[in-house]
């Protein structure tokens, strides 16, 4: 009996292979969410010297392999046994072996929350190209919320090939229709674009970037048209929520700008799961 068929006749092996899986690459994925916006940040800053002609000076390689991941107050080398996923956070008690400084948490939680939904994916929709999707999903969403989070961006680098993918999953109808996926990725990206231009001819302001848009319309490619509005309901209540909370109870500026990339990915991961749920139930309650 060959991996395949075995995974496929043993769900629990599948979910715990999936789950396993997604904690090796939450791993990664917390180098992609540090790395990414500071290889962005280089490339702009040669462009830039370049378009003004001047000299760009050589600097250290810095990619998402090199140089090799160390603790950065005492610049210790992480050990490959100091970079098991959740287990070497809770065996070292979240401190550096070199210098005792505090890790943060949320290595270990990326890591957790991508090892969870992977295996709730595997179990949701089982030993199928469905599974192998919803996880991809999960991590691009996963890095582009956190990368939001902190640098209040959603990278081309992320969201298009997101956007590409959706629409080659749902060539066999994956998730849903192609004509449903196309109509996604077009009506997710121009729901947010007119909502900006909206709010900034009335205010005067920004009330979002184009990440959003992008984001928008590639949750739109993955899940189809019909699943935009509750993406759009379930992020802006959650966001505005937080938003409420950030500013009664850490005196949050109101002019202090809240990323509204983690709320879309929210969104999308509900929409994945539950998202004909919700809606059924919700159509049959207004059917009472």
């Amino acid at each position: 009996m060959s991996i395949f068929e075995l995974l496929q006749t043993s769900p629990a092996l599948f979910v715990t292979v999936c789950s396993i899986f997604g904690l090796l690459v939450g791993s990664f994925l917390n180098v992609l969410i540090y790395r990414l916006p500071i290889m962005l940040e280089r490339d702009w800053h040669g462009q830039c010297a370049e378009l003004r002609g001047e000299k760009i000076k050589a600097q250290a390689k810095f990619n998402l392999l090199v140089p090799r991941s160390a603790c950065p107050h005492c610049q210790h080398a992480i050990r490959a046994w100091e970079n098991i996923p959740v287990l070497s956070y809770l065996w070292l008690r979240g401190k550096c072996s070199g210098c005792r400084a505090a890790i943060s948490p949320r290595y270990p939680l990326i890591e957790a929350i991508s090892g969870l939904l992977c295996g709730y994916a595997a179990l949701h929709f089982g030993f199928a190209w469905a599974a192998l999707g919803a996880m991809l999903l999960i991590w691009a969403l996963l890095a582009l919320a956190a990368i939001d989070f902190d640098t209040q961006l959603l990278p081309d680098d992320l969201t298009l090939p997101l956007l590409w993918a959706g629409l080659l999953f749902n060539m066999a109808n994956t998730y849903t229709s192609l004509n449903d996926a196309v109509l996604g990725a077009i009506f997710g990206y121009l729901v947010l674009w007119l909502v900006y231009w909206a709010f900034k001819l009335i205010t005067g302001k920004e009330g979002m970037g184009y990440g959003d848009f992008k984001l928008l319309a590639a949750l739109g490619a993955w899940l189809g048209w019909q699943m935009l509005p509750l993406i759009i309901l379930l992020s802006s209540l959650v966001g505005a929520l937080v938003g409420i909370s950030l500013m009664m109870v850490l005196k949050h500026g109101r002019n202090i700008p809240i990323p509204f990339g983690p709320y879309l990915a929210g969104g999308g991961l509900i929409a994945l799961f539950w998202g004909q749920t919700i809606t059924q139930g919700y159509l049959q309650m207004m059917h009472v």
